[in-house]
């Protein structure tokens, strides 16, 4: 089994169950999450391998992170993520990326990511959950963190934090890549 049949598996059988575990019908889960009802159904049954955007949305809407959607091995107070088990999420031909190194659901979720950004390259945010909050460190470039229209330019060596319930965009608008470090912490589910 090829690692995108694998997570397309483990995405649609973690779906159904944290969709299950919080009592919301297709109906339910669609209207919160802003996905339609049979991009879920086609989800659920393994069909299509969605986009970044409507993984995030159904992860926010079911309060879990993205790397609890996804993954197919949980179960111990310690849990190690060999880098081939890490998940990419998506990559542009250039060679930007982003992957989910690590996350959590403890009290809220906790996500650690790796960003390569390659220059021209961007990649944009819809809103998360109030009480959202994304830091994140660049370790190489400079990255122009877009919240709410407004740019800011995070050197290498720079961190930055911000709410993440504002529209957000992160770009590389230089010559060469930038490597940031993100962490991303979303409430629990009320």
């Amino acid at each position: 089994m090829s690692d995108l049949d694998q997570l397309t598996q483990s995405l649609a059988r973690n779906l159904k169950r944290w969709r299950g575990e919080r009592g919301f019908t297709l109906d339910a889960l669609a209207a919160r999450a802003g996905v339609s009802r049979g991009m879920i159904i086609q989800i659920e049954q393994a069909r299509t391998n969605p986009s970044v955007g409507t993984t995030v949305k159904l992860a926010d809407a079911l309060g879990v992170s993205i790397a609890t959607l996804l993954d197919y091995e949980q179960g111990s107070p310690v849990r190690l993520v060999p880098e081939s088990q890490a998940v990419r999420m998506w990559s542009t031909e250039a060679g930007s990326s982003t992957t989910l190194l690590v996350g959590t659901d403890a009290r809220g979720l906790l996500e650690l990511w790796s960003w390569r950004l390659m220059p021209g390259d961007s990649s944009a945010s819809d809103p998360h959950p109030e009480g959202t909050v994304e830091l994140l460190h660049v370790s190489a470039g400079e990255l122009t963190l877009v919240v709410d229209g407004t740019p800011y330019a995070v050197p290498a060596g720079g961190s930055a934090s911000f709410e993440a319930h504002h529209p957000h965009s992160y770009r590389n608008d230089g010559a060469e890549p930038v490597e940031v470090t993100m962490a991303v912490s979303v409430p629990p589910v009320r």
